[in-house]
């Protein structure tokens, strides 16, 4: 398996940080591929030594089995346990634990000699059951190194992330994946409903959480003529999109949630108050397609994932933008047409009834079409090293661009709006690639990459759908490499390179995506001009490595994409 370029990026500065520091923590959101990143840094740490000893903590089983799943997918030859309720194993090189069962006095005493500790979603660092582990690890061994990896690094608690980790080795923004084709892009709607944005203006912050009191926002926010506002807005600019509602209070939630259902559009409720059962059969309601539209309050900003999720909606405001970004990310993951076969997701549309896109900026105005790396900075307020970039401190939540963002406050106005879209740059991508892409001439914009067990085509649509088709140049290969032909992707031409990059990264090695290796500039050898079609052949630019894609395209792909239905 192949990490992206910039997931190769993040685990070298963490693997770095590492050797520099005893403890790092790194910042993935959303569609980052955070679980991939943790499992290479481990990887890279233990491959050269046996005795290297880690423990993966998660605070949820779901978690724990998933990391588990994917570190053995990156790391095959590694050996494995599991910590948990059910089943209490340190056998193995890397064990996953659960931090509930791990934390208990008896558990503790049975915990070996750690040289690593990583923590998945590492926000959660500072609560004491953490803590009970790491201190107790560190008196076994206080060469200890921690690493922690989270999409959600500022705490509505206020506990600093600096008391664990020493610095942020790396900080991968949204709006990178945004412009990568990772995620898709996002439409922003600011909707001042008379003069609420004025009235939220007025709002101060809380001196103890930093963040808003969430019963003045709804004192705003929550009345019967702007509830049926908000619904009459989104069924202008939403339509039939699968919808995740962000709201301040519980009642509020109810209210909203009353508001859509009233309007004869099918909307359930999650909040704290709900039973794990009650969640389970309310999650289950959306998925299956009975619920179109899911209101909540703080249960789904984190841990939750369904990719259908088309448009959000904020009737809440924070003063952290990474809250506002976790909120939009829940709409941002791009459709596998194979799980999904029916649905085309180009964009998402965020419907902001509060002043969040006002105070910290768009996610479209934020996009960074360069994807340069980056270097380091000291927190002003923590003095810690901090990706550059940082709008706020990883570490302590500092905001390190208030005066930015209050002159841009200052700037907006109080009429509705929509950002107008930005241009991605696909080439950019393509150059970005770790395969070799070859044109197709079909009369059709098209392209092919492949590499030793799989193959990937890009088709443009009539209807200017770019399709992602991949599959394996095994035939009967009997081997878990082997890649079924399927479409794993609809929607927007840069989303469709990257989902092809992943494609292939999935199932090639690095041997495999050398796209500057020599043998690939060079002619066409005479088998390959044996099998190739005139058509093929008439260039005098013909290189190795397009023959090599041309013939795939012939001999493996193309039976395949009109098997699929595609007209060539």
């Amino acid at each position: 398996m192949l990490l992206r370029e910039r997931q190769r990026e993040f685990v070298e500065r963490k693997i770095a940080a590492l050797i520099d520091s005893s403890s790092t923590i790194g910042i993935a959101p959303t569609g980052a591929g955070k679980t991939i990143c943790l499992s290479a840094v481990v990887g890279e740490l233990s491959k050269n030594a046996v005795s290297f000893k880690t423990c993966v903590l998660a605070h949820r089983d779901e978690l724990t089995y998933q990391n588990l799943a994917k570190f053995s997918l990156v790391n095959p030859h590694i050996s494995t346990s599991l910590y948990n309720a059910e089943v209490k194993s340190w056998d193995g090189q890397v064990t996953f634990a659960m931090v509930q069962t791990l934390a208990k006095e008896n558990n503790l005493r049975t915990m070996p000699q750690l040289d690593l500790i990583v923590i998945d979603e590492a926000h959660h660092a500072t609560a004491k059951t953490y803590q009970a582990i790491l201190d107790h690890a560190k008196e076994l061994n206080p060469s200890l190194k921690i690493f922690g990896v989270t999409a959600t690094p500022n705490r509505g608690d206020k506990s600093s992330l600096g008391k664990i980790f020493e610095n942020c080795g790396d900080q991968i923004k949204i709006w990178e994946l945004i412009a990568s084709g990772h995620l898709v892009r996002p439409k922003t709607f600011i909707i001042d409903l008379g003069n609420t944005q004025e009235k939220l203006r007025a709002l101060r912050v809380r001196a103890n959480s930093g963040d808003y009191n969430e019963q003045e926002v709804a004192s705003i926010l929550d009345t019967i003529p702007l509830n049926s506002e908000v619904v009459r807005h989104w069924q202008e600019k939403a339509g039939d999109r699968k919808t995740v509602v962000f709201c301040s209070t519980i009642e509020h939630a109810k209210n909203i949630t009353n508001a859509f259902n009233e309007a004869g559009i099918k909307a359930v409720l999650v909040t704290g108050e709900c039973s794990l059962l009650q969640r389970k059969l309310t999650l289950e309601a959306v998925t299956s397609g009975e619920a179109q539209v899911i209101v909540n309050v703080a249960i789904l900003t984190e841990g939750w994932d369904f990719p259908p999720i088309s448009c959000v909606v904020l009737l809440r405001q924070s003063s952290y933008k990474s809250t506002m970004i976790q909120m939009i990310g829940r709409g941002l993951r791009t459709i596998d047409s194979v799980i999904y076969p029916n649905i085309e997701k180009k964009d998402c549309i965020v419907l902001d009834f509060g002043i969040s896109s006002i105070i910290h900026g768009n996610l479209e105005q934020s996009v960074d079409l360069t994807l340069k790396g980056e270097g380091y900075k000291l927190c002003v307020s923590c003095k810690k090293k901090i990706p550059k970039s940082s709008v706020e401190c990883p570490l302590c939540g500092c905001d390190l661009l208030k005066q930015e963002s209050e002159a841009s406050e200052k700037e907006s106005n109080n009429s509705p709006k929509v950002i107008a879209n930005f241009k991605m740059k696909e080439i950019d991508l393509l150059e970005r690639s770790g395969f070799s892409w070859t044109l197709l001439e079909l009369g059709q914009e098209a392209m092919i990459a492949s590499g030793f067990n799989s193959w990937c085509c890009i088709l443009k649509q009539k209807d200017n759908t770019w399709s992602t088709i991949g599959g394996s140049t095994k035939k009967g290969e009997e081997s878990n490499r082997q890649v079924p032909s399927k479409v794993v992707y609809s929607g927007n031409k840069a989303e469709a390179i990257e989902v092809g990059n992943d494609f292939l990264y999935r199932f090639e090695d690095e041997e495999a995506a050398r796209k500057t290796a020599s043998w690939r500039g060079m002619s066409p050898s005479e088998n390959q001009l044996k099998w190739l079609p005139k058509k093929y052949k008439v260039s005098d630019q013909l290189t190795k490595g397009d023959a090599s894609n041309y013939l795939t395209f012939i001999f493996n792909a193309q039976p395949k994409l009109k098997e699929l239905g595609f007209v060539l």
